[in-house]
């Protein structure tokens, strides 16, 4: 229990030091903000503060913190301190500047914004890349609640699938705020509920033992999954994801003013950070170790492991309803926002202004007939690789953010990003040559070759920080 509270307090002071420490950085005004300025009452809304931030908190998580947290927790309490250090290093610092540099840029898409600042060339690539990424993410988290709902209900799977998609199709074609700013905040507090009853069950109950900090790896798999690069790429959501850089700038279009953004972006980050702390103290609490937490999983899936643990420490009553809204509403929460980034991407690529519907119908419409296609095909294998394309596009994030603060930002604040963006690039690269799904190189080699491609960025990144606009890695012109 000692090492949780210290990994809870962790993350709270991250937020309230680090993260004031990266604000500082760009120095928000109070200017107007893309959300006053292009107000469209479409995608540009201004909206309350409180709503921005459950809706990012819901649109960034889904079961991104709880199942990527249960799948780390394998490997033991080690994973704590990927969770708060990734979380205050990295996924906070990655979400706060893809926010706060779209809200700087008028509100631009990821892809828009990392071709501004990493070249023409990239630019096409994300465009298609994430295009890809987020209509796989649509597609994925349609077949899997449907299936929850068809084994609850018994209603046929095809008639829930298309129950889902028109609801995708209304959530991406409609204004922000008539149906995710209705619904998401709700949403937003039960899954909080969730997390923080789930916490108090551990903390407070008689038969919860929560094993302490271990330096070693727990996964009942030993070597054959080391920790290094896999727990980093497992992770994803709880410490930093790439699949956030494509919601900020959403957010970001309905920010009223700049000095917002650190609560929104990295606290929400922060908060998802926390969320997946207890689920991964609660995996290896209720099952009593890592090999219980094995057992489950693959026995039930990460969907009845939420259930069990939900109903376990909240019991059969609120904790059923919240562990459905778990494993049906929040991966559906994660659906309608990829599909509507989609159409955002698209309409940003093809310059469409998206106040009068005709525009918005032929951008969304097509994105849901694609969607609704796939729900039919085997994609099992292609869906293996999300965490790592996921964290892929983190990394490039973290790449174009240190580039913006060289360009924009005076001394030498463009570290914060660039560290993070150096270890991610050895992750990615060393996870997709080891990785089972990669080409299952030697760990050692994969290792080398990730540090390898890692340094070499680096001194590429310095070699042309003067073309970045700064002068010795001192200022800003």
């Amino acid at each position: 229990m000692v090492t949780f509270l210290i990994a809870l307090a962790a993350l709270l002071i991250g937020f309230f030091v680090y993260g004031k420490i990266i604000d500082n950085f760009f120095k928000p005004t109070d200017a107007p903000t893309p959300a006053v300025r292009k107000n469209d009452g479409v995608d540009f809304v201004p909206l309350p503060t409180w709503k921005v931030f459950l809706i990012q908190l819901l649109n960034i998580a889904g079961l991104g913190p709880i199942f990527g947290a249960l799948a780390g927790a394998l490997w033991g309490p080690c994973v704590y301190f990927w969770i708060v250090g990734g979380t205050i290093f990295a996924g906070g610092v990655h979400d706060y500047l893809s926010g706060m540099i779209s809200l700087r840029e008028d509100g631009k898409s990821l892809s828009e914004i990392v071709g501004e600042y990493l070249g023409e060339r990239i630019l096409m690539v994300m465009r298609i890349f994430l295009l890809v990424l987020l209509i796989l993410v649509g597609t994925v988290f349609t077949v899997g609640p449907a299936g929850l709902l068809k084994m609850l209900t018994g209603v046929n799977l095809t008639v829930l699938l298309l129950i889902i998609l028109a609801y995708y199709f209304l959530a991406t074609l409609l204004p922000i705020d008539a149906l995710i700013g209705r619904l998401y905040p709700i949403f937003g507090i039960c899954f909080i509920i969730m997390a923080l009853g789930v916490m108090g069950g551990m903390l407070f109950s008689a038969s919860a033992n929560m094993p302490e900090m271990v330096l070693a790896n727990l996964n009942p798999k030993g070597d054959e999954l080391p920790i290094w690069p896999l727990m980093f790429i497992t992770v994803a959501c709880g410490a930093v994801s790439g699949f956030h850089a494509t919601q900020s700038p959403m957010m970001a279009r309905c920010l009223k003013s700049e000095k917002l953004a650190r609560p929104v972006f990295y606290g929400a980050m922060v908060s998802e950070g926390i969320i997946a702390l207890i689920w991964a103290a609660a995996g290896i609490t209720f099952f009593h170790g890592t090999g219980g937490l094995g057992e489950a999983l693959a026995a039930n899936g990460p969907g009845g492991v939420v259930h069990q643990i939900t109903i376990g420490f909240m019991g059969s009553g609120v904790g059923m309803v919240l562990a459905m809204i778990g494993v049906i509403v929040c991966p559906i929460t994660s659906g309608d926002t990829a599909l509507r980034s989609a159409r955002l991407i698209l309409a940003d690529w093809f310059k469409m202004p998206q106040d009068a519907m005709k525009n918005r119908l032929m951008l969304a419409l097509p994105l849901i007939i694609i969607a609704g296609v796939i729900t039919q095909m085997d994609f099992n294998a292609l869906w293996r690789y999300f965490a790592w394309v996921n964290q892929s596009i983190a990394t490039i994030m973290l790449w174009t953010g240190a580039v913006y603060m060289v360009q924009k930002l005076e001394g030498k604040a463009f570290f914060a990003a660039l560290i993070p963006a150096v270890f991610m690039t050895a992750v990615t690269v060393t996870y997709i040559l080891h990785a089972p799904e990669g080409l299952q190189l030697p760990l050692t080699l994969s290792t080398s070759v990730g540090l390898a491609c890692a340094a070499i960025c680096l001194i590429q990144f310095w070699r042309n920080r003067n073309q970045f606009g700064i002068s010795a890695g001192l200022h800003t012109h």
